[in-house]
Order: C-alpha cells, then structure tokens, then sequence
C-alpha cells in the first residue's frame, strides 16, 4: 500500500515569548494556521525493516538529519514495528523559511506511517511522539488552526480564520531558530498578543487578525536582516492588508481579502525577491 500524504507549511499569526524556561527553552504563546503551500510525501512499507528517505531536492540531508527520517524511526521503536518505509518527499516549501516544513515533513510522516503500518494511534499520541522531535511538529500533526503554549507543544484547536490570499516572500537567507531566541531580550509585563488574535479569529474578524499580527521575534531577527524589512515595507507599499515575519524568519507573509489586489502584490514581490508564493489560508483542521 502507498499512500501520498501532504505537508502543508504553517505561518504564526501571533507569536509571543513570554520568559525563559528552566529547561533552556522559551515560554511561547502563539497562534498557528496552515496554508496551501504543502511538501508531499510518498510512503510505502518495506519488508527488509529499513527506512529508506529520498529527496527531490539533492542538497537536502535524507539520513539521521532529516526530520521524516526521525519520526519514522521513531515511531517504529515506539511501537516496535518490523516493517520498514521508503519516504519520497516532494519539497515545495522553502528552506529555513520560518514555514516549518522540515516539521510538517515530520508530522506528515507520523501520520502516513500510522495508517500504513496499522497502528491505529490517536493523534494525541502521535503529537506526543512529535514533541520529542520539534516544537512546531504536535501543531502540524493536528493541522488548521491552533493556540500553542508551552515551547509550542501544548495545542489548542480554534476555529478557522476568515477565508484570504497570503503572499510569502523569502529573502535568499537562512535564519538560525536557536541563535534568535539565544539573542532575545525579555521585556517587563509581556503582553500576550495571542489571546487577542484568538479572539479575533473566534470573533470571524479579518479586520481584528489584521490589527493583531505580531511576532516577538521580529525586534531580534529584522536588525540582523534588514532585507528581511525591506521585504515587509514593500508588501505593506504594494497593498497588502496587514504583513508579518513567520516564526524566526526570513519569510515575510501579507494578507490580502481582495484577490484584485492579489497580482499587483505578487509582481511587486516577484521583482524584488526570487521565491514568492499566492496561497490561500488552510484554517481547518484535518478530518
């Protein structure tokens, strides 16, 4: 049996740091949607017990690196599994793009190998199994629309956002997650932006999301990378309805409710930066 299972790449609509944990990571608080910008897996059983990772893109690791790699591994051990998988993954997602495709590689691979290997696990278990592998894995093992706490493991479901164009435009950098957050400065009395951009969402308010975009992130990742606010100045020069860096950078999204002014955006982005994508919101969660 093969299955082909999507990735979907994920933006932060709201991003809050809130303090330093004692395990060294960050107390987060965020809001979460998937967009229809997705990698594809390809997976079927093997009988020799390996697992085999191939990628359509050669400069990317296919071996203990990749993270599909590790959760196939993983979960194999967690329910001492005989089979093997060979994994295919058709990438579309950029790179160290602040999108979380290695991560939704991941969750697409756990969820895949689930169903191919017969293992019934609920996906409370296999967001579990995700965690050990990355932050941003136990959102994209649920899919749609979710406010996550803790180190972004602890997910909570919301409603879908009303229906939109986003534009992403990646700047031809990488940005390093961890060097971000080890060069973050905590502020006196954090606000929490991700309670209001919850409400905004369960409220159905476009103009409430525009109004509540932020990232906490953005203060220590655009003075490293001021291609990172040129990019966002001319988004919000060409028309978009609200802009925001996704996750630690370098992507830039823009919202944008009227697909008139969906061309004029893209082209302004187009001559200006290489990888520029028009996808529209995801928002539910998967069946």
């Amino acid at each position: 049996m093969k299955r082909s299972i999507k990735a979907p790449a994920k933006i932060n609509l709201s991003l809050d740091v809130l303090g330093k944990r004692d395990d060294g990571y960050h107390e987060v608080k965020m809001v979460m949607t998937q967009v229809d910008l997705s990698d594809r897996l390809d997976i079927e059983p093997r009988n020799d017990g390996a697992v085999k990772v191939e990628m359509s893109e050669g400069f990317l690791p296919a071996d203990h690196r990749n993270l599909a790699y590790q959760a196939a591994v993983l979960l194999k051990q967690h329910c001492n599994v005989k089979q093997g998988a060979s994994i295919y993954i058709y990438k579309n997602i950029p790179v160290a793009a602040g999108l979380a495709g290695g991560s939704s590689d991941a969750a697409a691979a756990l969820r895949g190998l689930n169903e191919i290997w017969g293992l019934h696990l609920p996906l409370e278990e296999l967001a579990e199994l995700g965690a050990v592998l990355g932050s941003d894995v136990p959102f994209c093992v649920y899919g749609g629309t979710a406010l996550a706490t803790g180190r972004g493991e602890c997910i909570e479901t919301i409603s879908a956002p009303p229906p939109c164009w986003v534009i992403l435009a990646k700047p031809p950098i990488g940005v390093s997650t961890g060097e971000i957050y080890k060069r973050m400065r905590m502020k006196e009395n954090n606000e929490a932006y991700s309670d209001s951009m919850a409400a905004a969402i369960r409220d159905y308010s476009y103009r409430d999301i525009c109004r509540t975009l932020y990232n906490a992130l953005e203060q220590v990742t655009l003075p490293m990378y001021p291609e990172i606010t040129q990019i966002k100045q001319r988004m919000k020069a060409s028309g978009v309805d609200a802009a925001l860096m996704s996750g630690s950078g370098p992507t830039v999204f823009g919202l944008v409710k009227k697909e008139a002014k969906l061309n004029r955006v893209y082209n302004a982005l187009r001559g200006f930066c290489d990888q520029v994508y028009a996808v529209r919101l995801l928002g539910e969660k998967k069946a």
